[in-house]
């Protein structure tokens, strides 16, 4: 690696397009030649200290409407592993390249572009810098076109990116950029900007350029967009004996560009119908498990509202807005929204700001009155990377139904600050904010703090964590499923490049937790340690063991079957260790196992769970997710198999026809999901949906409810 050249970052321009472009992939438009491209990629896997073999040319272009992109990528050979035609996909295990702009410069949120050597295609967005898989949103759609051209030792690319898609400053003839590849055939991953192995590939710390030469692109300060839908369908409740419920729906949303860098988005009687079920999960815990943000309406610059706090401990969890659960099933339900009106985005090069307002319907079966959700953020950026923010969560009754339990209060509110922290070159990372609730109930201790800070370079990873949540702290449009405790945590991590090949990285890793309550003392800890090697064939394995100690204040039965639970006011101590597995994704079958086994509670128990994935080229594949978990507690506890099973089978017809077909069956819920969701897209951002839904009580096999549901969307530039 010449130290000199791999931390500088590399430059590259768009060059001013007459003609525009003929959409086939090919670049035999004289303009691209025009431009120097984005070239010389430096290899992050499987080392991180050459520049990589099989290399790729970027090329940008533009005039007044369109961002022009075209791609030259060269291979060895044209055995291409493409999982399914399915936009959208994840970039890990086949070939695809990923284009990540940042317009303001930010090097915190990127709108990102992709495609596959078959000209699959998928966008989505970058929060937060892209320090996690959690920042990574591809449920976000917009309007733009692509096709790929697969030639002798080289596929290539070309795109038609609407300025109207994008948001960025007016008058500046430069953007932020950076681009990464996975190539199967040379088995190595490639990014434009170097970035180390021991950060994300996606990281936005580490930014190339483009300058515009011939002018800065102009931005589009006036658009609107409409996206109107109609919908319908039939739901029938079996167990509670009434007649099928017939329902149609028109309603939509609209995408209005105010300036250069704020979008107003509006929706009426919006349907969330088609967005893709949750997969359930075997929970032995005494807490809620977390189920993300699916809904497109809630996904465009969702950080401003939902990166507060800590992930567990989060002021504002869209979810809690027009979604409710099914207590028997598990299964997430809708409850109606009125309407919905959310200013997010860019007021200048420092400011980000935004406000939402949502009012969703009553809903007497669940007990819900009607309430109105407003959230107003605001971010203001400090140095390179870092930020300072501020939050405010309204949750009000506006309804004439009134509840007067503590969990339908006639208002809740939460408001915050956070700083978030983020070095230049990504080396330090961290958070630390305050917060604090209100709603018409007694006060007490009602406030959270929290702090984390994460130390990054070559060797090591070291992070500490703190946080305090009061036992009145009440924020019931957020995530906070543990109250009344501090906690703190410290997780060290070696990580050792080895001159072995066949190994690209291992190390061990230390993690100490420990949870306080105030007037109790330490109550639960737990010490883990593990080991991971990552092959060159990129196979990954991780062994592990680890102390829990859990003091319950109250009874629990960790089944959740409503067997005899265990005994409060006590504590319980136990060991366990467990490995996990995951095999080369680039072969057509691959898999995944976790394994744990050990002591539980006053007991014990042993579990299995992963995948089996078997990919039929270029058509789908099969998915079998399983969960088993066997606990075994002295009488009269539970002593019960705990089985989880989820074939999810993806087809594609084509580029532009999907059906996804998902079973589950979970024994904890007594209950078997089956969810059929066909996807046509007959125009750019345009969709037609059919879903069917059904679930089974499993102790009878006896039908719970069933439904089907058809809708249309349309995406009308105006």
């Amino acid at each position: 690696m010449d130290p000199s050249t791999a931390d500088i970052p590399p430059t590259s321009t768009a060059v001013r397009f007459e003609n525009g472009i003929t959409l086939d992939g090919k670049l035999d438009e004289d303009d691209w030649a025009r431009s120097a491209p984005a070239t010389n990629f430096w290899e992050t896997f499987p080392s991180d200290t050459t520049r990589v073999a099989d290399q790729t040319e970027i090329y940008f272009g533009y005039d007044d409407r369109n961002l022009y992109v075209a791609a030259k990528c060269y291979v060895k050979g044209t055995d291409f592993v493409i999982p399914s035609l399915r936009r959208d996909y994840r970039a890990g295990g086949n070939d695809n390249i990923t284009f990540l702009f940042n317009p303001f410069k930010d090097k915190t949120n990127a709108i990102v572009f992709g495609m596959n050597p078959y000209g699959v295609t998928r966008e989505a967005l970058i929060y937060n810098g892209g320090e996690s898989g959690d920042d990574f949103r591809e449920e976000w759609d917009n309007k733009w076109r692509g096709e790929s051209y697969i030639g002798n030792g080289y596929w290539s690319l070309e795109m038609i990116i609407p300025f109207a898609s994008l948001r960025f400053p007016d008058g500046d003839p430069q953007w932020y950029f950076n681009s990464y590849r996975f190539d199967t055939q040379s088995n190595t991953r490639s990014t434009w900007h170097r970035i180390p192995q021991n950060q994300i590939i996606m990281s936005l710390a580490y930014m190339g350029k483009i300058d515009f030469i011939g002018g800065a692109p102009k931005a589009q300060t006036s658009n609107m967009t409409l996206i109107p839908y109609v919908g319908g369908g039939a739901f029938k409740d079996f167990e509670a004996g009434t007649k099928t419920d017939w329902d149609g729906n028109i309603g939509g949303d609209a995408k209005i560009g105010i300036g250069s860098g704020l979008n107003l988005d509006l929706t009426v009687n919006p349907d969330f119908s088609q967005v893709e079920v949750d997969a359930q999960v075997i929970n032995t815990t005494r807490f809620e498990v977390f189920f993300p943000e699916r809904r497109q309406f809630f996904l465009e610059n969702a950080d401003l509202f939902s990166s507060f706090g800590f992930s567990r401990i989060n002021p504002f969890f869209s979810r809690r807005i027009g979604v409710t659960r099914d207590t028997a099933t598990g299964v997430a339900i809708q409850n109606p929204i009125f309407y919905g009106a959310r200013l997010s985005g860019k007021l200048d090069d420092n400011y980000r700001i935004g406000l939402l307002n949502m009012q969703a319907a009553s809903d007497f079966e669940q007990g819900l009155p009607s309430y109105n959700y407003t959230v107003a953020a605001g971010q203001r950026k400090i140095g390179d990377r870092s930020a300072v923010g501020a939050i405010f969560v309204n949750k009000q009754n506006f309804g004439d139904f009134s509840d007067s339990t503590e969990t339908n209060l006639n208002f809740n509110r939460v408001a915050g600050i956070d700083y978030n922290l983020a070095t230049k070159n990504n080396k330090w990372n961290g958070k630390t904010f305050l917060h604090r609730s209100f709603s018409d109930r007694e006060d007490g201790d009602d406030y959270v703090h929290g702090l984390n800070l994460e130390f990054r370079e070559r060797h090591w990873n070291i992070g500490y964590f703190h946080s305090y949540v009061g036992e009145e702290y009440n924020a019931e449009v957020g995530f906070v499923p543990r109250k009344g405790f501090f906690t703190s945590s410290i997780e060290a991590q070696r990580i050792d490049y080895p001159e072995n090949p066949n190994v690209v990285q291992k190390g061990p890793a230390i993690e100490l937790q420990a949870f306080t309550r105030p007037g109790e003392g330490v109550t639960d800890y737990n010490y883990d340690f593990r080991y991971g090697w990552q092959y060159a064939n990129t196979q990954r394995l991780t062994i592990g063991a680890g102390f829990q100690n859990i003091y319950l204040f109250e009874e629990f039965d960790p089944t959740r079957t409503e067997a005899t639970p265990l005994p409060g006011s006590q504590d319980y101590g136990f060991w366990r260790a467990g490995f996990e597995y995951s095999s080369d994704r680039r072969k057509k079958f691959s898999s995944r196992f976790e394994v744990d086994a050990g002591e539980f509670f006053n007991g014990s128990s042993y579990g299995i769970g992963g995948g089996l994935v078997y990919r039929y080229q270029p058509m789908g594949s099969i998915d079998l997710r399983f969960n088993y978990q066997f606990i075994d507690l002295p009488e009269p506890y539970a002593s019960t198999a705990l089985f989880l099973i989820g074939p999810r089978i993806d087809l594609t017809f084509s580029k532009s026809v999907f059906l996804t077909t998902f079973l589950q069956y979970n024994e904890q819920f007594d209950n078997f999901n089956l969810n059929a969701r066909l996807q046509w897209r007959f125009a750019p951002v345009s969709d037609f949906f059919l879903v069917y839904t059904n679930n089974y009580n499993t102790l009878g096999w006896t039908e719970r409810n069933r439904s089907i549901v058809a809708k249309a969307t349309y995406w009308l530039n105006i």
